[in-house]
């Protein structure tokens, strides 16, 4: 367990992309074991549970810093088919291609301009990708230009996150502004019990206007 903190805090403390990607590039083949088995982690699950209340199992859908899968597996567990992994680690997405659940694999970073189209996708999940050290706030313009109208957009974020790195006023801008509207979100839970159990998120779903 002790090692397993240590890889966590250690990805957490990244100063840069080329950074961040460099260390789970390092931690990709230990990444499962450590976050499923060492810290019970449970938002990819919470976070499919809000998914498949709102979307099609049809559409096209997007995981947004698909890391190693573990969204994948729990969308194809009930019954996503047409799934695409993006992130901005290559290591990362090696082991995802092991799961067999997507069918295309794409590496880049979010907080910048994103090499898909206009309305692209149906829908967005991002698990475990708005948290310390990693994406920023503005990634949601983005994400949200890339999913057509009446899509959605569900994710996770570390409540105190949420509070002091701008998540707050980006997610009320563009609510304000008529981008997205708020369909759901969860209560405060513990995604890593046995690890982090400081550590609270929630999940989020938007739909696009």
């Amino acid at each position: 367990m002790q090692e397993s903190h240590k890889r966590v805090q250690w990805v957490y403390e990244s100063t840069s992309n080329k950074e961040l990607e460099e260390r789970y590039d390092q931690w990709a083949s230990d990444y499962d074991q450590d976050l499923a088995k060492e810290f019970s982690w449970n938002s990819p699950q919470n976070a499919t549970n809000v998914f498949a209340k709102y979307v099609d199992r049809s559409g096209r859908i997007l995981d947004a810093g698909a890391g190693t899968g573990l969204v994948g597996e729990c969308l194809a567990a009930v019954g996503y088919k047409n799934l695409v992994a993006m992130d901005l680690s290559n290591g990362m997405l090696e082991e995802a291609k092991r799961k067999n659940v997507y069918n295309e694999f794409r590496q880049m970073a979010l907080g910048v301009t994103l090499d898909f189209v206009t309305d692209e996708f149906d829908s967005v999940i991002s698990v475990g990708v708005f948290t310390l050290g990693h994406a920023p706030a503005n990634s949601f313009d983005e994400l949200a230009r890339i999913t057509k109208p009446s899509g959605l957009i569900v994710f996770s974020l570390r409540v105190d996150t949420y509070e002091s790195k701008g998540f707050k006023e980006q997610q009320t801008r563009m609510e304000e502004s008529g981008v997205w509207q708020l369909a759901e979100m969860t209560e405060p839970f513990q995604p890593l019990p046995k690890g982090e159990p400081e550590v609270w998120h929630r999940i989020w779903a938007y739909k696009i206007n």
